[in-house]
């Protein structure tokens, strides 16, 4: 039986002294994908959608960082730290050359990754996320989001007031929950607190001309919400312009949670990742957009261009 993230066993391993939760996704495959989760989030509150649609196409780790979930440690109050320990997760299953997804605080994680070469890394995506320097309203969208006494906070964090939003928002959610059994726990400000201050001194950081972004040399996909009000999309195309080799994928009328809106957007990120460089198919991929009634902008810069 193929394992899912609803089936799949919570496994460990020891990385940097620290004992790592993980689940393994899919068939064995040449092709390795590392998840790195949200603000807050661990293994239980990606998508199984999405998880589970990578999976057909790589084999897919998803990973508790240090302090979070079911994994032992304390949780990094900065994103070196944190990267460091994802680093230490691919070297101690010996996973070799992997590709990475990294959702919000986790794409600051791909960032580093990619930039230090420490692991080899062949793409990424960085969805929902922000440049070292970038514009963040994390404390003041959280709090809102709390305000809003929601039946799951994550529904005025992902998704618009769209009535069309908010249904893919509870529908979101409801995949989440389908596994009821070994579920990561949740650790409060224990993981809150370290992870905010992460995320407000990354985007803190000077970093004149963008000069982290046009260091990295590893093909990179940018999936983005117009609406998103915790990282705004300005974020997203700053990272456009200046990876020298980037794709991005803008979903208009959506949030932080662009890629959990629809399955044509899940199967749709699936494939850019490895089709960065394919204009033809680009070419299909709006069209099938315009012909469903969503909008979107597909762009590529660099050796991907058009």
């Amino acid at each position: 039986m193929i394992a899912t993230l609803e089936t799949a066993a919570t496994e460990f391993v020891d990385a940097k002294g620290t004992r790592l939760a993980y689940r393994r996704i899919g068939h064995r495959h040449e092709r390795k994908l590392v998840l790195l989760q949200h603000f807050t989030g661990t293994i239980d509150d990606w998508d199984p959608a999405v998880v589970n649609a990578l999976a057909e196409v790589s084999e897919v780790f998803v990973l508790d960082n240090a302090g979070v979930g079911a994994s032992g440690g304390t949780t990094p109050d900065n994103v070196d730290d944190m990267a460091d320990y994802a680093e230490g997760f691919i070297t101690a299953l010996g996973l070799g050359e992997v590709d990475l997804l990294g959702f919000s605080l986790g794409g600051f994680l791909a960032q580093v990754m990619a930039a230090r070469r420490n692991v080899a890394i062949r793409r990424m995506v960085i969805a929902g996320s922000a440049p070292m320097g970038g514009e963040e309203h994390l404390l003041k969208v959280v709090a809102e989001a709390f305000a809003e006494n929601a039946s799951d906070v994550r529904l005025p964090l992902f998704f618009t007031p769209s009535d069309r939003s908010q249904a893919a928002g509870k529908a979101f959610i409801e995949r989440a929950l389908v596994r009821t059994h070994d579920r990561d726990p949740a650790r409060g400000e224990q993981v809150s607190d370290p992870q905010a201050k992460a995320i407000i001194d990354w985007c803190a950081r000077p970093n004149p001309g963008h000069q982290s972004l046009k260091a990295l040399k590893t093909p990179t996909l940018i999936v983005h919400g117009s609406d998103d009000t915790m990282f705004p999309s300005d974020n997203a195309y700053a990272m456009f312009k200046n990876i020298p080799d980037a794709t991005l994928l803008c979903s208009f009328a959506s949030s932080l949670g662009a890629f959990f809106l629809s399955p044509l957007t899940r199967r749709s990120c699936v494939k850019l990742m490895h089709k960065a460089g394919d204009r033809a198919f680009r070419r299909r991929l709006a069209y099938s957009y315009t012909r469903v009634g969503y909008r979107i902008s597909v762009c590529s810069s660099g050796a991907a261009s058009v």
